[in-house]
């Protein structure tokens, strides 16, 4: 697991922000609903298939994405917490080992979805940083795609 120290993690982190013109309920279930999640879930031209989904403290996800090109990338992950409409925090086990902790907070004009990745190594940050911000609005895009599907 991911251990967050009591220290400062701004060295090792990626904080990747979007409002969403949706309620925090409909934005959180696409979080907590694997079909949905599964339709948005990853970069561009990434799909999935989900193995195990658990939404429970200490529940696993584990998943395959498949790429646009044609190679498989299984991932698993580990619930840490889940609050509900407010925030999920879940460890990503499978390398690269990262933390999630996402926040929904209704705004004036949406839901505002705080995504941050807190890497276990800054050596790790520093490989993966960009690729990693491209990759969060990427998935942000999609994200937005399928809420407007959903409910417009």
């Amino acid at each position: 697991m991911i251990q967050e120290h009591l220290s400062d993690t701004s060295d090792r982190e990626v904080i990747s922000t979007r409002i969403f013109n949706t309620s925090r309920e409909r934005l959180f279930n696409a979080w907590i609903n694997p079909e949905q999640l599964a339709k948005w879930w990853g970069p561009a031209g990434f799909s999935n298939t989900f193995h195990e989904f658990n939404l429970q403290p200490g529940g696993n996800w584990r998943f395959t994405m498949h790429g646009p090109n044609g190679a498989n990338y299984e991932n698993e992950s580990v619930f840490v917490s889940i609050q509900m409409p407010d925030e999920i925090i879940l460890d990503h086990i499978s390398p690269p080992k990262f933390r999630v902790v996402a926040t929904f907070t209704e705004e004036e004009r949406g839901t505002k979805l705080q995504f941050r990745q807190i890497f276990e190594t800054k050596e790790l940050f520093e490989k993966l940083k960009l690729f990693v911000t491209d990759a969060n609005e990427e998935n942000f895009d999609r994200l937005e795609s399928l809420i407007a599907d959903l409910y417009d």
